[in-house]
């Protein structure tokens, strides 16, 4: 008997997962680099290479917020969820990971106002603006 088979979480559960990993990785990837960036603690020939960087990990947050907002579109596709409570909270979350990003595009906006080859976009922002 093999041991290889496909399960899935339950919706709920899965943008709870995403929502939680997106909110840490903003949380430590992108806020202490924009942080140094605004308060200027890099060093003036290195800010070319930070906000280079900075461009890098934004286009990884925009991939890593389509996958939270997938998980939520699955989630207010299910007809049948089994815990209500859990489903609404798990909307609370995905709710706050949205604010975060929608600060920290303003905050990289602008920092990179002046650089004019990187015009951050963030396409996914209020796609669940109702909820």
């Amino acid at each position: 008997m093999s041991d290889n088979f496909i399960t899935s979480d339950p919706p709920d559960i899965c943008l709870i997962l995403r929502a939680h990993g997106e909110a840490q990785w903003l949380s430590s990837e992108i806020v202490p680099l924009v942080r140094q960036l605004e308060a200027q603690l890099v060093a003036e020939e290195r800010i070319g290479a930070a906000l280079a960087y900075l461009e890098v990990l934004w286009i990884d947050a925009a991939a890593r917020a389509a996958e939270t907002d997938a998980a939520r579109d699955a989630l207010d596709r299910t007809k049948h969820q089994r815990d209500r409570v859990l489903c609404e909270k798990a909307r609370r979350y995905h709710s706050a990971v949205r604010r975060l990003r929608r600060a920290l595009a303003r905050r990289v906006a602008a920092l990179t106002r002046t650089c004019e080859d990187f015009s951050p976009q963030w396409p996914i922002c209020d796609r669940h603006a109702s909820s």
